[in-house]
């Protein structure tokens, strides 16, 4: 305290409040703050789309606990309605004998005026040619005879192929940046985003299919590739032994999440070890960059979760040849069969093997035999299968649909929309066509155009929509 001059009497200061401008700058200045950050945590929660919560969450881990909650997450598929509507049970499917296969067939929208029965085409995605790039020329192959079969073409213990350049993906980008990373075997020199732009224009797609891969490459990049279903470990290892690079479709789980779809890219295996090598566009190239070393065992009881369905890419010329050591493999049909009799023995050896199931109606509908293939997936779905297998496997759509098995299909439908599926075109797709068959069609020509604004290249879906606009 401090004394008057006289030093009688004390000074008492009083204290001025502050401007009631300072308060009113410093309390809004406050709300804005708060205002904001709730406003920033709705926009990251309500307003961005995945792709853009997974790089905020990159920069600022936090941020993670608020996304907002997934009502499907760790759930298995719904189980069917109508299970078992067929005269056919579960027992009578592993016993019925295989049949002589029929054509791979898309369905595809009936005209409204129509009857009810489906109108199959041959028809493929169909993606506008570009110019082909110029590739490094390849050594003369060798004549052989067409009916050399693969297993008695000798093979070396260890093979290894040199020359891929390795694309870590960016977000959801596997697919694109695995072809990407086989094609640059050939000299293949555009990126992984050149391939998204075709193959999932809209970076939040969920998948890219084995033939949306193959027509890809068949019409962007002058290399040449198919894809079959129910391959072995033999027939991979016979592959890349004579130089074919090879895709695999797995089922991954990385650390900190739950099942998904990926692509690998297998590049050599070792017989001593029993690993294949595989450079992996999540994972990478392994420690010495020569690719990452996975048991033969666990390569296949992943690859089972696609039904060993696998890609093969080559250039033309090698094509006789690639045919000779794929044997019956090179015929869709028999390696249908091939994968239904894999995937029977599997489920008799285990009934209540999901994954073996599913496999079984997933060859029964490569064969066209649809309602045995409703009996497949009814007894699949009353196991656990991941929650995302909708989002990489169709098969159940076009099963349920050819035989009319209408409400079963929308339940699918329904629990996919719920879990991430509405980045999935082939959901809208199938949701197009119930509703043509009942005769919506505004909401038939509504779900048509959602799947072509995710993928504006779905050519089965611009078909529909074209049909549908014609009648």
């Amino acid at each position: 305290m401090l004394n008057s001059p006289d030093n009688t009497q004390p000074y008492v200061t009083e204290l001025q409040p502050p401007p009631r401008w300072l308060m009113v700058l410093v309390s809004g200045g406050f709300l804005a703050l708060i205002l904001g950050t709730l406003g920033s945590f709705f926009l990251f929660r309500d307003v961005l789309r995945p792709g853009q919560q997974q790089r905020v969450i990159d920069m600022v881990p936090f941020m993670e606990v608020f996304l907002p909650r997934n009502p499907g997450a760790g759930l298995a598929l719904p189980t069917p309605l109508h299970a078992f509507s067929s005269e056919l049970s579960p027992d009578d499917l592993l016993s019925v004998p295989l049949v002589t296969p029929t054509p791979e067939v898309i369905a595809v929208l009936p005209p409204p005026t129509e009857s009810i029965s489906v109108v199959l085409s041959t028809a493929t995605p169909t993606l506008t040619p570009a110019a082909t790039q110029t590739l490094a020329p390849t050594a003369t192959l060798p004549e052989v005879s067409n009916t050399l079969q693969p297993t008695s073409i000798p093979i070396p213990l260890t093979a290894y192929l040199n020359g891929f350049r390795y694309i870590r993906q960016t977000w959801n980008n596997c697919g694109p940046a695995t072809i990407t990373m086989g094609l640059s075997y050939f000299g293949w020199e555009e990126g992984q985003e050149f391939a998204a732009s075709i193959l999932k224009p809209d970076d939040e797609d969920k998948n890219v299919t084995s033939s949306e891969m193959t027509s890809f490459v068949n019409e962007r990049s002058g290399v040449r590739a198919i894809s079959r279903m129910g391959g072995t470990l033999d027939l991979i290892k016979t592959l890349i032994a004579n130089g074919f690079p090879v895709i695999i479709g797995i089922g991954f789980m990385p650390e900190g999440y739950d099942w998904l779809g990926h692509y690998r890219l297998l590049v050599g295996y070792d017989d001593y070890q029993g690993v294949f090598f595989a450079y992996d566009s999540y994972l990478g190239t392994g420690d010495n960059g020569n690719g990452i070393a996975i048991p033969y065992d666990e390569t296949d009881s992943h690859w089972r979760q696609f039904n060993r369905k696998f890609i093969v890419l080559y250039r033309q010329e090698q094509e006789q040849w690639l045919r000779t050591l794929l044997g019956d493999w090179d015929d869709p049909g028999r390696a249908a069969e091939f994968a239904l009799q894999t995937a029977r023995d599997e489920a008799r050896a285990s009934p209540q093997d999901g994954f073996a199931w599913f496999n079984m109606g997933t060859s029964l509908v490569a064969l066209g035999r649809y309602d045995e293939a409703t009996v497949a997936y009814d007894q699949s779905r009353r196991f656990s299968l991941p929650w995302r297998m909708m989002w990489y496997q169709f098969g159940p759509y076009e099963a349920y649909f050819n035989v009319g098995r209408y409400d079963d299909l929308m339940a699918l439908i329904a629990a996919n929309l719920n879990n991430g599926g509405q980045y999935v075109e082939e959901t809208f797709y199938w949701q197009g066509q119930v509703y043509a068959v009942r005769g919506q069609v505004a909401e038939a020509e509504t779900a048509f155009e959602q799947a072509l604004r995710i993928n504006p290249n779905f050519a089965a879906a611009q078909e529909a929509l074209s049909i549908l606009d014609s009648g």
